[in-house]
């Protein structure tokens, strides 16, 4: 191979693996793909909950329509008070926070009551 071939296909690579890269952060700190221009506050009954890193999660049921509602990383939560046993499947909340603007079913939650306490997330 002369020394042409080799620079191209060493800026092809690296070309293809800095996309690969920014695709994997975009997915994880995609912030942006939420309209912070239309609050939602929902009050729903938590059917499924994921407390894991990197973030918190729980599926609620709000008005007969399913919504994934994206919580905040567990030792946030948990130094705001919203520890493990704070949350629980069938228990009734409210969550506050921003649509997804590529999936109708999604949310980022900015601040969750559960029962009298609000636990601002952000």
């Amino acid at each position: 191979m002369n020394a042409r071939v080799v620079r191209t296909v060493i800026s092809t690579t690296f070309a293809v693996v800095s996309a690969l890269g920014s695709q994997t952060s975009h997915a994880h700190h995609g912030w942006g793909d939420y309209d912070d221009k239309k609050l939602l506050t929902l009050k729903a009954k938590v059917v499924e909950l994921t407390y894991a890193n990197p973030h918190a999660s729980v599926v609620i049921d709000a008005g007969g329509k399913r919504w994934n509602a994206i919580l905040a990383p567990i030792s946030r939560m948990e130094s705001r008070g919203a520890n493990r046993q704070a949350l629980e499947v069938n228990q009734e909340i409210t969550v506050v926070g921003y649509p997804s603007r590529t999936n109708s079913a999604e949310m980022r939650v900015e601040r969750v009551i559960l029962g009298d306490k609000t636990v601002e997330l952000r």
